[in-house]
C-alpha cells in the first residue's frame, strides 16, 4: 500500500468517524440539477409539457484525488388527472445511489411524489409531497485509521475507534415537501420559482450500533429560481440559482444556460431542436461549464466542475463530470391544449 493511499484512506476514514459521531451528514448535489427535477422540489412533478418525461443523470467526482465519488439519479413522472378547472394531479418517482470514496459508502434512496397544479391564469401554482426508503452503508473492512500503523503495516480492525460501535448500514424513511409557482407574463418571458424542505421528519442516519436521540439527518431548505427569455427568434437566455443549507452547510450555484433554437420547428417547445451552453458558479467550491442538445423531446447534457477550493492542490482542479438525459414524450393530438405549463425551466 502506498504512501497516497493510506492518506486518502486515514483522510476518508477520519471524516467518516466524525460523521458518524456528529451526524450532521449531507445530502448529494448534482451541477446540472435542472435535469434532477424531483431532487430539487417534489413540487417540480408534472411540471412539463408532455404525456410523461423520464431521465437519468451521473456524476464522478474527485477522481484526481481519491476513489471516485459516484452518483447515479433517475426519475419518471407524468400527469395523472385534470380536473375540470385545469388544475392537475401528477405523480412520480425517483431513485439515486451515491458510492464515496476507499470505505465503498454507499447512500440510497427510492421516493415516491405527488404533485398538485392549480393553473392560474398564465401562471401555474403548485404544492408537492415526497416519502420514501432510504439506505446507507459503508464496508468497515476498508477504513484505516492511524493508531493501526504498526510497524510499517496496518492491523485492520485494532483501532481504539471501533469503541465507538459502527455498523455496516442503517436505514430509515425519508419525508419531503415543496411548493412552487411558474407565470408567463408574455410570450418572450416566463419564470418558476420554488421553495423545499427535505427530510422533514430528520430521521436517524447514523452508522452506529447504539444511536441515540442526538443523532439524525438535519433538514434541508433548498430555494431554486429560473428565468427564460427569448430575446429574438432563435436565441434564448435561461439564468438560475440554487440555494441549500443544511445544519452548518450552505451552498449556491448560479449562472446561465445559452440557448439557440436551430431547427425549422414554428416557435419552440420541448420538441425543438436547440443546442446549449451553460455557464456557472457554485460559491467557494466550483466554476462549471455546461453544453448540450434537445431534439424531438430528448436533451442531453455534460457538465464539468473545475475545482477551486481549498482541496484545489490537491485535485489539480479537478471537481466533478456529469451526464445527464432526458426525455418527454408528446401528448396525443386529441389531449392537446389540455394543460399548457407556463415555464418549464426544470
Amino acid at each position: 500500500m502506498n504512501t497516497k493511499n493510506i492518506i486518502s484512506r486515514l483522510s476518508f476514514a477520519t471524516a467518516m468517524m466524525l460523521g458518524a459521531a456528529t451526524t450532521f451528514a449531507q445530502d448529494i448535489h448534482f451541477s446540472q440539477f435542472d435535469m434532477a427535477p424531483l431532487v430539487v422540489n417534489p413540487a417540480f412533478t408534472g411540471m412539463f409539457d408532455g404525456q410523461a418525461r423520464v431521465g437519468g443523470i451521473y456524476r464522478d467526482q474527485w477522481r484526481s484525488v481519491t476513489v471516485p465519488y459516484v452518483t447515479f439519479g433517475a426519475h419518471a413522472d407524468m400527469p395523472l388527472y385534470v380536473d375540470n378547472s385545469g388544475g392537475y394531479l401528477a405523480g412520480g418517482i425517483q431513485v439515486f445511489n451515491d458510492k464515496a470514496g476507499d470505505g465503498n459508502f454507499q447512500n440510497f434512496s427510492g421516493l415516491l411524489s405527488v404533485a398538485y397544479h392549480k393553473m392560474l391564469g398564465r401562471g401555474d401554482l403548485a404544492v408537492g409531497l415526497q416519502g420514501g426508503y432510504a439506505q446507507k452503508s459503508i464496508d468497515l473492512s476498508r477504513l484505516y485509521f492511524g493508531d493501526e500503523a504498526i510497524n510499517g503495516t496496518f492491523a485492520n480492525g485494532t483501532s481504539a475507534e471501533w469503541n465507538l460501535g459502527i455498523g455496516n448500514s442503517v436505514s430509515y424513511y425519508l419525508v419531503n415537501a415543496g411548493v412552487s409557482y411558474a407565470g408567463a407574463p408574455s410570450d418572450n418571458f416566463n419564470y418558476v420559482i420554488g421553495v423545499a424542505a427535505n427530510n422533514i421528519n430528520q430521521p436517524n442516519d447514523a452508522l452506529l450500533k447504539k444511536q441515540t436521540s442526538t443523532v439524525g439527518l438535519d433538514m434541508r431548505i433548498t430555494g431554486q429560481a429560473g428565468l427564460s427569455i427569448r430575446t429574438n427568434e432563435r436565441f434564448f437566455l435561461r439564468p438560475a440559482v440554487l440555494y441549500q443549507t443544511q445544519s452548518s452547510a450552505s451552498e449556491i450555484v448560479a449562472g446561465n444556460e445559452f440557448l439557440y433554437h436551430v431547427g425549422n420547428e414554428p416557435g419552440f417547445t420541448n420538441f425543438s431542436t436547440a443546442v446549449f451552453m451553460g455557464l456557472w458558479y457554485r460559491t467557494t467550491d466550483a466554476a462549471i461549464i455546461s453544453a448540450g442538445v434537445e431534439f424531438k423531446g430528448v436533451r442531453i447534457g455534460l457538465a464539468y466542475d473545475y475545482n477551486i477550493s481549498t482541496l484545489n492542490s490537491a485535485s489539480n482542479g479537478n471537481g466533478g463530470f456529469e451526464i445527464a438525459v432526458r426525455y418527454i414524450a408528446p401528448y396525443p393530438m386529441k389531449f392537446a391544449g389540455k394543460r399548457v405549463i407556463p415555464c418549464t425551466r426544470f
